[in-house]
C-alpha cells in the first residue's frame, strides 16, 4: 500500500474556506479506483494545521490521483490560503495489507 502524509498549514482567516474545498475534494477522491483511505485530521492544538492520509493500493493510483479534475481544482482554490508549502511525506503501508 502507498500513502501519503501530507503536512498543510493554512492561513488563520482561510481555514473555514479551506475545510470546504477539501470536502469536496475528499467526496471525490474517496471514489477512486486503487483509493483506501483519505482521512482529514486537523490539529486538536492548532485549528491551522492538517495532515492529509493518503493511502492507496498502489503508487500509480496515488500518481493518478493528482491528475484527476477534482485535485486540481482543489490545489488551484487552495494555493493561496496556503500559509506555508504543502508537505508530502511517503510512507509504506503494512497492515492492513493491501
Amino acid at each position: 500500500m502507498h500513502v501519503t502524509l501530507v503536512h498543510i498549514r493554512v492561513k488563520p482567516e482561510a481555514v473555514a474556506a479551506f475545510i470546504a474545498a477539501t470536502q469536496l475534494n475528499h467526496a471525490a477522491s474517496v471514489k477512486e479506483p486503487g483509493n483506501r483511505r483519505f482521512d482529514i485530521l486537523r490539529s486538536p492544538d492548532d485549528p491551522s494545521r492538517f495532515v492529509f492520509y493518503e493511502a492507496y493500493a498502489t503508487a500509480e493510483a496515488a500518481a493518478a490521483h493528482k491528475q484527476t479534475a477534482h485535485y486540481a481544482i482543489w490545489r488551484d482554490a487552495v494555493a493561496d490560503m496556503m500559509a506555508e508549502p504543502r508537505r508530502g511525506e511517503p510512507m509504506a503501508g503494512l497492515f492492513p495489507a493491501a
